[in-house]
């Protein structure tokens, strides 16, 4: 199994947009110091260091497929950008924009694109991921919507796969466990969500080889969320962003609670200070793992 960061950003990405704090200007403009570490995470820091909006590209090297997790608004740009095969298949784990609205690249790329999504039920929206997959991108004959039961295992592109429900209130949202059956290699990637991740859905995702973890800011940037933070340590630091991100901490801490071999935080945001934003444990773009 081979994993490839395409997108490791939030919504927003980093640098973001017109944005001059010391985090976007540093990922525009690499220190020497900065470009010697992603060197030795096999990225060229040449044009700068980039966290794109989250997406994650698997090869299967059993059986010669891909798998796409999540299909980021920046779609194009991450293909172009990366020596990946475009996916035999995608896994959509919701219906926020920054994960989905991708899929319109479908469009005279694929004769067939099959799409498996989540079937419960969502009381917010009145449909599940998989309906509202579909009713989004009902014009795109060549995408086809596979609902799935989650915590029921599916096979696609060689991989044996199952969804996990999250906590990333107000929407229904899903984590993944992905098995490559032949060498038993496993990716866990938790899906945007709190630290308070179901025990259910935690025992599943234990155990990986590589774990995604979703971590969006440093823990001080809680006192401006009008929500505050939640589910603190013993020390009174928050693991959850207002309630449906977890911080670096907390995903620090979820990553050893499911115990995998390795990690990276993902989905983190530009305000993470400068001095912390390139941590060797945050995910970067282009960041390449095989299992």
């Amino acid at each position: 199994m081979e994993v490839t960061l395409l997108g490791t950003g939030d919504t927003t990405g980093t640098p973001t947009v017109q944005c001059d704090c010391d985090t976007c200007e540093r990922a525009r403009d690499p220190d020497e110091e900065l470009r010697a570490r992603v060197r030795e995470r096999g990225i060229d820091p040449t044009g700068g260091v980039e966290r794109s909006r989250f997406s994650v590209a698997v090869a299967n090297d059993e059986t010669g497929e891909s798998l796409l997790i999540d299909l980021s608004p920046d779609f194009r740009h991450q293909f172009l950008r990366e020596s990946v095969p475009l996916p035999d298949a995608a896994i959509v784990t919701h219906v926020h924009f920054d994960h989905l609205d991708g899929l319109g690249n479908a469009y005279r790329l694929f004769d067939d694109l099959p799409v498996h999504a989540a079937d419960e039920t969502d009381p917010v929206t009145d449909e599940s991921v998989a309906e509202g997959v579909r009713s989004r991108y009902e014009y795109l004959d060549t995408v086809s919507v596979h609902a799935q039961t989650p915590y029921e295992p599916f096979a696609v592109a060689g991989f044996e796969v199952m969804l996990v429900p999250v906590t990333h209130p107000p929407l229904l949202c899903y984590g993944l466990r992905i098995e490559e059956p032949q060498t038993g290699a496993v990716l866990s990637i938790s899906g945007d969500t709190c630290y308070d991740v179901p025990d259910r859905s935690k025992a599943v995702l234990t155990g990986a080889d590589l774990a995604l973890v979703e971590g969006i800011v440093h823990p001080e940037a809680c006192e401006y969320h009008p929500k505050g933070g939640a589910h603190h340590d013993e020390d009174g630091v928050p693991r959850t962003f207002g309630t449906k991100h977890m911080t670096l901490p907390g995903a620090r801490d979820f990553a050893d609670d499911i115990d995998a071999d390795d990690y990276r935080i993902v989905h983190t945001a530009h305000y993470v200070p400068a001095d912390r934003a390139f941590a060797d444990d945050i995910g970067l773009d282009g960041e390449q793992f095989t299992l």
